[in-house]
């Protein structure tokens, strides 16, 4: 069953309108999820919207307040917002176009399918489509949808074209308070050889199939299992990590990099350091 579009308009590059539809890219009720339940009763527990001294409120008494200092609020009216809410615009203008790559990952927010509306708008969404894949560039323009504007991001998706949301600048915490305590330091080249000789050794094309929600899976076997009267235990695997308690704590990462290229490959790594030297080099590297 095809879902419902979320918008319908045009999608606009220059003279050329192509018409569309958005429609969400995201499953509702894919991950798993639960009720809190009155166990005596057995029935779900609902909250009540509650006032400090008050107790329990009317939801017509209810308003939204913006906390413009601490625990000071001033108070927004539904028609107050509602009057300065942007109309929903049927053109989407692209008025921008970057390379792939150059849009940080951290910008991105929600994905949605954009399809041509009809099968005249066929042709004209084959050659954007071809276009951005070719020149390996993302379109770039600004979608107004349920009252408030956001910025498109639009990119080739196997047959078709994907448009996601991106955050705006002033949403996204710095970077360089959270890794100010790093060092400017480079990684020790062998390290780093061993390390990238890893990476190249597991490249492989991307599968999202190639990945399972492990926790999913065992919490639907369980709901399963009640389900069927039978009583069940969940055990946790403990770390081997309590036995090493009181041993040497630290790392060797030249060995275990070459574990992990030794497992990968099913040959031992030739004409490499040995990790005793590679380790004695770092600590002296440190030393000094």
């Amino acid at each position: 069953m095809v879902s419902r579009a979320l918008w319908k308009g045009q999608l606009r590059l220059s003279l050329v309108s192509i018409p569309v539809e958005l429609f969400s890219a995201k499953k509702t009720g894919a991950r798993f999820s639960f009720r809190q339940i009155h166990e005596p009763s057995g029935k779900p527990v609902h909250y009540d919207k509650v006032v400090t001294g008050i107790g329990p409120v009317d939801t017509d008494d209810i308003v939204k307040g913006y906390e413009y200092e601490d625990g000071k609020y001033v108070l927004l009216d539904p028609d107050e917002i509602d009057a300065v809410k942007l109309e929903t615009k049927k053109t989407l203008e692209l008025v921008q176009f970057v390379d792939s790559a150059e849009i940080s990952p951290i910008y991105y927010d929600k994905p949605y399918y954009l399809v041509p509306a009809d099968d005249l708008a066929e042709d004209a969404y084959r050659v954007v489509r071809d276009a951005l894949r070719k020149a390996n560039k993302v379109g770039l323009g600004q979608l107004t949808l349920r009252g408030r504007e956001y910025i498109a991001a639009i990119r080739p998706c196997g047959d078709g074209l994907l448009l996601e949301t991106l955050h705006y600048a002033d949403e996204l915490r710095k970077a360089d308070p959270m890794f100010s305590g790093l060092s400017g330091r480079t990684s020790d080249k062998e390290l780093l050889e061993v390390a990238t000789a890893l990476i190249d050794r597991k490249t492989a094309p991307f599968e999202a199939t190639a990945f399972k929600d492990n926790y999913s899976t065992a919490l639907k076997d369980l709901v399963q299992k009640k389900l069927k009267g039978k009583k069940t235990k969940v055990a946790v695997e403990e770390d081997d990590d309590e036995d090493n308690k009181g041993k040497d704590n630290v790392i060797d990462l030249m060995s275990a990099l070459k574990k992990s290229l030794e497992g990968s490959s099913g040959k031992a790594a030739s004409k490499e350091a040995t990790p005793k030297k590679a380790a004695a080099a770092t600590r002296k590297k440190k030393s000094a």
